[in-house]
């Protein structure tokens, strides 16, 4: 199966944004791709570089609102998976989530990030509740599908409960800048998840100057294996595809050791401290 890392800038206009996205999701069913993804808040502004401001949520929209909608009706039309990033709001309380949407348009269900950091440049306690919808994994047309929102990966735990309830892909939306992160760390980071776990891990990162921050880019995909299968440029828009093959997880070691000689009988007390 093939599939698409979407990785393209924003402005500060939505709309542009979401007629972008919308039609790089028909050039990548043109190239092929059975499944394609965004970045983290792919279609606006990324707001959380600056400290949240009165009515900062505001800025939210409702998961029936009109950019998954839009993104529903051009999934079906296209028979494409599709997992998309947004600033949701819900009620009194607003979050970073991604919708995954099916082949036919249904709206399958909704991650929201767990874990929400606060430093120089990524303000996100002011933005967003912490997620509520544990680690879900989606069945399909393009398979059992997990997703880990940017901080949320660094959290072993959330990877590996993706790899227990079932992932055999994983998508990381991301908002990386140029020199967040000593060179090849992340990367590193997710090839080990992948290997650690059995699933096909693709992070999806943002790219552009945007106030203070310039997103690098430079999305990848790993195999089981750790390898790296394909990797986007830095800096440039770009939707890269990779072939991705399930049959392959089987064999790989966390399948056939690491998964079947865990003791979680003893994890809860270790890690509950």
């Amino acid at each position: 199966m093939k599939i698409a890392l979407i990785q393209q800038h924003a402005t500060r206009d939505k709309n542009a944004n979401v007629a972008r996205g919308l039609a790089a999701l028909e050039t990548a069913a043109r190239g092929g791709a059975g499944l394609a993804c965004f970045a983290e808040l792919a279609f606006e502004w990324f707001y959380p570089q600056r400290p949240a401001e009165r009515g900062c949520r505001d800025l939210a929209e409702p998961i029936d609102g009109p950019t998954v909608t839009a993104f529903q009706k051009k999934a079906k039309e296209l028979g494409m998976v599709t997992v998309i990033n947004l600033y949701e709001r819900e009620g009194h309380h607003t979050y970073d989530s991604s919708p995954v949407i099916d082949a036919d348009g249904t709206l399958l269900g909704v991650t929201r990030m767990i874990h929400i950091t606060e430093y120089p440049c990524f303000h996100e306690q002011g933005y967003y509740t912490p997620g509520d919808k544990g680690a879900p994994v989606y069945s399909t047309k393009a398979g059992r599908i997990g997703v880990s929102i940017c901080y949320d990966r660094h959290y072993p735990e959330f990877m590996r409960a993706l790899a227990v309830n079932g992932a055999d892909l994983v998508i990381v939306p991301q908002a990386g800048a140029v020199g967040e992160w000593p060179e090849g760390l992340y990367e590193a980071e997710m090839r080990v998840a992948a290997f650690q776990n059995g699933y096909f891990t693709a992070l999806c990162n943002r790219v552009g100057q945007e106030d203070g921050l310039n997103f690098a880019g430079e999305s990848f995909v790993c195999g089981p294996d750790g390898e790296v299968l394909a990797r986007a440029p830095l800096s440039e828009d770009d939707i890269l595809y990779a072939d991705i093959d399930y049959s392959k997880l089987s064999a790989s070691h966390a399948r056939k050791l690491f998964m079947r000689h865990r003791r979680p009988e003893l994890y809860a007390d270790w890690l509950n401290k």
